[in-house]
């Protein structure tokens, strides 16, 4: 079973439905003991970094993921929730994040032809060869978000190009995450929760 971490800051609705019809068992919660029980954990989220961020940390769920993690449970952060496991935040002024992947989450610049928020389908460009995801090469998934992660290549498994290259997906141990909404990518988003699932939690 997975644990989708219920914070209040999640497209939680969509998600929990894609993996129902994937026939994945999941349990939306902010329980310590039921996350502990889980055999991975989905950190969903949509909005702003500061409100989110303060969330985790009011409940207590910014200790418990970490808790986790350290244990060597599989995450998959998706959208704000991928950008929430990175050191920091410049989101309307400075912000720590969980400090799960090193990198900090940066704003879009002004640039000619390209708008803010970064809103539709995008190709991603494959930078990682060596894990379960490399079917996602050269496939569009869906994107949403005026910020993008700032982090070393090393962490990045694919990339997409919106007048820079934006991390779309990253790892760092069993840590992983999302930019785009897998939830809102078609089969190729879906297959990307299916194989958080049942390649890389199944494999812990």
């Amino acid at each position: 079973m997975l644990a989708i971490i219920d914070y209040d800051a999640g497209n939680t609705y969509n998600l929990k439905k894609a993996f129902d019809y994937l026939q994945l068992e999941t349990v939306l919660t902010a329980d310590k003991a039921v996350i502990e029980q889980c055999q991975g954990i989905v950190l969903p989220g949509v909005g702003a970094f500061a409100p989110a961020i303060a969330n985790l940390q009011a409940t207590g769920l910014d200790q418990i993921i970490k808790q986790q993690v350290k244990a060597g449970k599989p995450l998959l952060g998706i959208c704000l929730g991928m950008q929430l496991l990175f050191d920091s935040s410049t989101e309307y002024g400075w912000h720590q994040g969980l400090g799960l992947i090193p990198g900090q989450v940066v704003a879009f610049e002004n640039r000619p032809g390209f708008k803010v928020p970064q809103m539709g389908w995008n190709q991603n460009e494959l930078l990682q060869s060596q894990n379960p995801f490399t079917f996602l090469a050269d496939e569009y998934t869906y994107f949403v978000h005026s910020y993008y992660a700032n982090c070393d290549p090393q962490y990045i498994i694919t990339q997409v190009d919106y007048a820079i290259k934006v991390p779309a997906m990253v790892k760092c141990g069993k840590i992983y995450g999302t930019q785009f909404h897998p939830e809102k990518s078609g089969q190729v988003g879906l297959q990307v929760l299916a194989t958080f699932a049942k390649k890389v939690v199944t494999s812990a």
